[in-house]
């Protein structure tokens, strides 16, 4: 077996350092860290004496990985998850990294652990974090997001879905629609932009580059980048946002300038989390199922650990809906 001494010898680094990597307890380096972890994917290292056991006994433990627990979609998740492991008595374990770039030490813990298998939000998808997974054998499944390689995964479509929302927009006369964004690397930010220029291209409506900005995934986000782009010379009749709680920071900003909703600007969201339909004016967003994309994933999960879901990689795709309210 693969043992701490073994990565840090193949790392060039101290037994300390691989362990402060594994923990996370201490700050390391970037370029020191991605070395260590690439040297634990590539020998196999679990970080655990007991680590030989994963892939024989249970726990009774089932993770889900996800990027930030402060956006109320992923306790959705979980919700549902748990809908699927309650009733079986195995407990769901949550942990968010909020650094992307630590995705892969976040997992090396939860194996540590020997958790049984994992539900991986799309930043946790890496090569190390990949690699690591495969190689203890702990089933695993990406939310809203494949693999790279192959997997189970569960998703909606948000091309699809954002589209809606866009067109949506168009139809009620709106032409100088903008797109915010959260993190400009993340899956759903690429995919609801791609869906934002599909929609407007359709529509024949052109797609202005001032009208397109990224900010990050919370209502703080929201509120700057509605700042900026309301700052424009020529300013958007409509603002289109990634999720809700960028839109709900949208609401926010208009509020603060005396811009009426939707007669001045019209606002909408994705993910219709239970906050849309009780901000002022309610929300339009779009319905983006997360407690029955937990249930899928659970179920993906228990199919697997009970030896009936062998064979090629599954997909699930949920539908998504158009969600009217006040806002547009």
């Amino acid at each position: 077996m693969v043992g701490i001494r073994d990565v840090a010898k193949a790392a060039g680094v101290s037994v300390s350092t691989v362990s402060q990597v594994v923990t996370g307890k201490r700050p390391v380096g970037a370029a020191t860290r991605a070395r260590v972890e690439e040297v634990i994917a590539r020998l196999g290292y679990l970080p655990h004496p007991g680590a030989s056991q994963m892939r024989g006994g249970r726990t009774g433990m089932i993770a889900l990985v996800v990027p930030n627990l402060a956006n109320p979609f992923y306790p959705l998740v979980a919700d549902g998850m748990q809908d699927v492991l309650a009733p079986r008595d195995i407990i769901l374990t949550v942990t968010d990294s909020n650094v992307p770039d630590r995705s892969a030490a976040t997992i090396y813990r939860l194996l540590s652990r020997r958790v049984d298998a994992m539900v991986v939000a799309q930043f946790g998808l890496d090569e190390p974090s990949l690699a690591a997974l495969r190689g203890a054998g702990v089933p695993f499944v990406g939310l809203g997001q494949a693999p790279p390689g192959g997997g189970d995964f569960v998703h909606t479509d948000d091309v699809g879905g954002f589209g809606l929302v866009v067109s949506h927009l168009v139809e009620r006369g709106r032409r100088r629609i903008a797109f915010l964004g959260g993190e400009e690397s993340a899956i759903p930010t690429q995919q609801r932009l791609e869906g934002y220029r599909a929609a407007l291209a359709e529509a024949g409506v052109p797609v202005r580059d001032d009208y397109v900005l990224f900010a990050d995934f919370t209502r703080e986000g929201g509120r700057s980048g509605a700042a900026v782009l309301l700052d424009r010379t020529d300013p958007p009749d409509a603002i289109a946002a990634a999720n809700d709680l960028i839109a709900m920071g949208v609401l926010d900003t208009a509020r603060a300038r005396g811009l009426r909703v939707p007669d001045d600007v019209a606002v909408t969201g994705y993910d219709d989390i239970d906050a849309a339909s009780l901000v002022c004016p309610p929300l339009t967003t779009v319905d983006n199922p997360a407690r029955e994309i937990g249930r899928a994933c659970a179920r993906l999960l228990m199919e697997r650990l009970d030896g009936k879901g062998t064979g090629e990689a599954r997909v699930v795709e949920l539908p998504h809906r158009l969600v009217v309210r006040d806002s547009s």
